[in-house]
């Protein structure tokens, strides 16, 4: 049963908010067609007053948006570089990935739209949806603050769109945890669970490095163990840097399989 357009009740029970001023979430679903009619005939009336649209309110969101999923992969990724984190945050934020929570809050059915875009089928395009639930997180914003818009943000955009990331075996982003990953492939490979083991600790107390080194076991089918050693400024980033070198050989034997194992290191042997 689709929601009525006009009762925006259901629309804040699922955003989590109660608007105090309604007039936001109006806006942020008033389409610009929808603007310039409104604005055509209250010309015709002898009344030419602007209507307002929600294009300067997707400015808005998108900049909301993009802040606070780039201070989150910030806060929970230190060990990535920065190209890493900017690959993240563009998928996150992508129209591809937004449409989503769009299409779950049902924006659609919700949106001002003028008649020549409605008869265009306006209420599925992909760039109004995405485009409008950007305005819906600068109505948020402006109407409760950014901690309101960051919960949303958390909710519906980026915690399932990281677990996307992580499931996806294929994906050519960045896996988030690459120790909990590595953890499944040798699981997946009959492998006992992987050990890391402290190499070396060196450096003033304020400028600490650490050398981590992942300990994978043999495999029943034959595969020999190895070892992958990293650095970090804490014990956990070196953990997590040498677990991703880890994971990356386990894939590479995945790609080989059938090539033979020569190219296997020796029993926890460190690559040169």
């Amino acid at each position: 049963m689709n929601p009525d357009p006009h009762d925006l009740s259901a629309l804040e029970n699922a955003l989590g908010h109660r608007f105090g001023r309604r007039a936001l979430l109006e806006q942020a679903l008033t389409h610009a067609s929808y603007a310039r009619e409104l604005e055509s005939q209250n010309a015709a009336g002898g009344a030419p007053a602007p209507a307002a649209d929600n294009e300067q309110m997707e400015f808005l969101g998108d900049a909301v948006l993009g802040f606070v999923v780039s201070r989150e992969l910030f806060q929970r990724f230190p060990e990535y570089q920065e190209g890493e984190l900017s690959k993240l945050r563009a998928h996150l934020v992508s129209a591809r990935h937004l449409l989503r929570p769009a299409r779950e809050l049902e924006i659609g059915q919700y949106l001002r739209l003028g008649r020549g875009e409605e008869r265009s089928g306006g209420r599925s395009k992909v760039a109004l949806l995405v485009d409008s639930l950007e305005a819906v997180i600068a109505a948020l914003f402006l109407d409760a603050g950014l901690e309101v818009a960051q919960r949303f943000i958390q909710r519906s955009i980026l915690e399932p769109g990281l677990a996307e990331v992580h499931q996806d075996g294929s994906s050519k982003l960045p896996v988030i945890d690459y120790k909990s990953a590595l953890q499944e492939a040798v699981h997946a490979s009959g492998r006992s669970q992987p050990r890391y083991v402290l190499i070396k600790e060196e450096g003033p107390d304020h400028r600490k490095m650490f050398t981590m080194e992942a300990q994978v076991p043999a495999a029943p089918n034959g595969d020999k163990g190895f070892a992958r050693r990293a650095e970090g400024n804490t014990k956990k980033l070196a953990e997590q840097r040498a677990a991703r070198e880890a994971w990356d050989f386990l894939q590479s034997l995945k790609r080989d399989s059938g090539t033979g194992d020569s190219d296997t290191p020796s029993k926890f042997s460190q690559p040169s």
